[in-house]
């Protein structure tokens, strides 16, 4: 599959040309084979742009503005949508194409739907088996997540009960400032009676 970016190599518009060179500077950064299409020099790429774009995806003039993305023949929406997926980290969904292996995109969609392979969510499980999946993945995310945060829970326990006071009541951050300046004014007010 092939993503096809429908773009105009001699708009005088910058904010078009910055569009355009965000799209494609995204879509190389994720190694995303894609075919620029250039509507400026190419009456025939125009034409078919114009036409593929559904109705209600065009502006009120009739006449969409590239850059307009495509996956071969489906339409996949124009600078907005593609921020928007990119926004959402739903880029390769917006896209029509398989999230590779590993990515964040690709394990959400792991944890909604199960394995996916080229695009198709694989699922040769039963409901009942999904759950089970579904909670021992969520386990597994709160282990591994929740680690350092129980880790820090168990330190600052060890933190409190060295706090403790003599008697083993628990002392406040408050309560042991105000011993620290009783004690510190003792010593003055012995010198004072004296």
């Amino acid at each position: 599959m092939v993503i096809k970016v429908f773009l105009a190599s001699s708009s005088g518009s910058t904010a078009i040309k910055k569009k355009q060179q965000d799209v494609l500077g995204f879509l190389e950064a994720l190694k995303v084979d894609y075919a620029p299409l250039d509507i400026a020099c190419n009456e025939d790429n125009r034409m078919w742009m114009r036409e593929n774009v559904p109705v209600e995806k065009k502006p009120t003039n009739g006449i969409p503005l590239p850059p307009q993305i495509f996956n071969e023949e489906s339409y996949c929406g124009d600078y907005e949508t593609f921020f928007d997926a990119k926004e959402d980290n739903a880029v390769y969904a917006f896209l029509g194409l398989p999230p590779p292996p590993g990515s964040k995109e690709a394990k959400e969609a792991y944890l909604e739907n199960g394995p996916v392979e080229n695009g198709t969510i694989v699922n040769g499980t039963d409901d009942a088996e999904d759950e089970e999946n579904l909670e021992a993945e969520e386990e597994n995310i709160d282990d591994d997540t929740l680690a350092p945060v129980k880790e820090e829970e168990a330190q600052e326990e060890a933190e409190d009960e060295e706090a403790k006071g003599e008697d083993d009541q628990p002392v406040s951050e408050e309560e042991e400032e105000l011993r620290q300046l009783e004690e510190e004014e003792a010593p003055e007010q012995e010198e004072e009676d004296e």
